[in-house]
């Protein structure tokens, strides 16, 4: 699910607001979903999408 502002106008600051809006949406839904009380990091780090080097 992608967010968008109306007229499509955008700027620098509404983006990462967007973008952050998502990340939190998805922890939500990682997080209902859960059978445990929390989300382990890895687990965060996995619904975030975030790779190690």
């Amino acid at each position: 699910m992608h967010v968008t502002p109306a007229a499509g106008r955008t700027t620098d600051q509404d983006r990462v607001a967007l973008a952050e809006i998502e990340l939190c949406g998805e922890l939500i839904i990682a997080a209902s979903d859960a059978d445990e009380e929390r989300l382990s990091l890895d687990r965060i780090d996995e619904v975030l999408l975030v790779r190690c080097a």
